[in-house]
């Protein structure tokens, strides 16, 4: 049963206008007579602006169904660990949980896989790009839905790129130039660099822009490491040297993770930075930038070796299996 209602409430959540209605028929495909009016459902989601506009549904919802939502938001960066400490305590605590990608297989464990579900109410997949789809999967099954995904582009200054005659970066070797010549003639960091390790690993999502247009894996189908190939490891040595043999990064690369990135873009300090898309309007907002909107422009980012691969990042949001958490591991 509780499957059922945590279902429903992310339909909602989707749906972006009322069915049509009629005598007997809810908005929403919602069932009469408010079969779960009294169940509570616990959601742990990431700080963003996004699930707080999720949450100004939440009025309707709980009128038409009877069931209440409690929203508890956590900073991305403190967001792995508390998924991994919930799933491990096994107290059912939260019914719905939003998580990075790449973090699925480690806790696909503590998720319910909702085909059944989808198939029962007609859902298809196949309305997502592919690789959102397959994000929110593991080993063919789908366990939540893609609801935060970005693609990465390349910002860059456009006030000094006309200054200096300088052509949009169209592959790295083109951003190691470019960089040099605005580190040298502006005396600001060319690149927006984070190499930093803060357990969120922001700047691996960038490697894997080398890593993958070599045709390289980072693990293979035993999910070991398969990235330490000679082409893998040029790849990770080019990355690198934006840093350690072009020296085209800002200040603090070593160390800065991704909002030091944004934020030595944002106020002047570099004249490039690989980042997600919703990273653009916070680059000439006022409060937060010193930059205009007529000094930022953005490109698909670079190729590395004549081709193009990028990660597109995708959060889902998937449903914890609380009959099966609340069992040891190996019980049946």
């Amino acid at each position: 049963m509780r499957m059922k209602i945590i279902i429903s409430f992310i339909s909602f959540c989707f749906l972006s206008s009322v069915a049509g209605a009629g005598d007997n028929v809810l908005p929403y495909k919602l069932k009469s007579g408010k079969p779960f009016a009294g169940t509570t459902l616990n959601i742990l989601a990431v700080v963003t602006p996004q699930f707080k506009s999720y949450e100004l549904r939440d009025e309707e919802f709980e009128s038409l169904t009877g069931i209440t939502v409690n929203w508890t938001h956590i900073p991305f960066v403190a967001l792995q660990e508390k998924i991994a400490s919930v799933g491990v305590a096994a107290d059912g605590s939260f019914d719905v949980v939003n998580y990075l990608d790449s973090w699925g297989p480690a806790n696909a464990y503590w998720l319910e896989s909702i085909d059944g579900w989808l198939k029962r109410d007609g859902i298809s997949m196949d309305r997502y790009p592919e690789a959102f789809k397959k994000s929110a999967m593991f080993k063919g099954e789908t366990l939540g839905f893609p609801l935060r995904a970005h693609p990465m582009l390349m910002f860059y200054r456009k006030d000094l790129f006309a200054k200096h005659g300088l052509s949009v970066p169209e592959t790295w070797n083109d951003v190691a130039s470019a960089g040099k010549t605005i580190k040298q003639k502006e005396g600001i960091g060319g690149l927006a660099c984070y190499f930093g390790a803060d357990g969120n690993r922001q700047n691996l999502f960038l490697w894997l822009n080398y890593i993958w247009a070599t045709g390289t894996e980072v693990f293979d189908k035993q999910m070991k490491p398969a990235w330490a190939t000679p082409s893998g490891l040029r790849a990770t040595r080019d990355y690198v040297s934006l840093h350690t043999k072009h020296n085209i990064c800002g200040k603090g690369a070593v160390s800065n993770v991704e909002q030091d990135g944004r934020i030595q873009f944002a106020q002047g300090n570099a004249a490039m930075m690989p980042v997600w898309w919703w990273a653009y309007s916070g680059f000439y907002n006022p409060n937060q930038s010193k930059l205009t909107k007529d000094q930022v422009g953005f490109a698909g980012m670079p190729s590395y070796q004549g081709k193009t691969v990028t990660y597109a990042i995708s959060m889902p949001i998937p449903f914890q299996n609380i009959r099966r958490i609340r069992k040891p591991r190996g019980n049946s």
